[in-house]
């Protein structure tokens, strides 16, 4: 991680949160739960200049936040960007979950997205569709998304309506199931990171 790996003369914890923010992207649950949880773990603030040292902070902070209550990890996954959403990304979400240059997403796929996220948004309250993209075009994931949804493929921009979707009950086994896929997919998006980065 050639930007994010610090040389000695910069403050460890500052690092360390870099680091976290690289992987994670930034949120307020990050900065205020997760940062000071992992400080609390070792006496000295973990050391982030070797990939060993960094596959360490991830392999803690996913066991930390697989021990948070479920709306902690829930406001966590908010954290990471909309599919779709094209502006304020952090470059790594940019990269990850954009079309080449040469084939930008269509506009019509950016609009059955923002609708397909406003569905998903309803169906489960207090969730936020996060996925593993891997490489996969932004069409793709909104086939994902419809099959999640058990919805038509379509490139509408507004059906089905958002109200004909039964919001699930938050907390219950099925809202619960979803939220941990999220929390998993968050992890394999920041080993992905970690293993796509430069180490200086």
């Amino acid at each position: 991680m050639s930007a994010h790996v610090h040389d000695g003369e910069q403050d460890g914890e500052q690092a360390l949160k870099d680091v976290l923010i690289t992987l994670f992207e930034h949120s307020d649950v990050l900065a205020q739960h997760l940062l000071p949880e992992l400080l609390a773990t070792q006496r000295d603030t973990p050391r982030v200049y070797h990939r060993s040292d960094i596959e360490s902070v991830l392999s803690r902070s996913m066991v930390i936040i697989r021990s948070w209550d479920p709306e902690l990890q829930a406001q966590f996954v908010g954290g990471h960007p909309r599919i779709g959403e094209t502006k304020n990304l952090s470059v790594l979400s940019s990269k990850e979950q954009s079309g080449s240059i040469l084939q930008p997403t269509p506009p019509e796929v950016l609009a059955r997205l923002a609708h397909l996220n406003a569905c998903y948004e309803h169906a489960y309250p207090g969730l936020r569709y996060i996925t593993f993209v891997n490489g996969r075009s932004r069409a793709v994931i909104a086939e994902e998304m419809e099959d999640k949804l058990r919805i038509t493929h379509s490139l509408s921009p507004d059906e089905p309506s958002i109200e004909s979707f039964v919001p699930i009950e938050t907390c219950s086994h099925v809202w619960r199931r979803e939220l941990d896929r999220a929390v998993e997919d968050v992890g394999r998006i920041a080993q992905s990171r970690l293993a796509k980065a430069r180490m200086g």
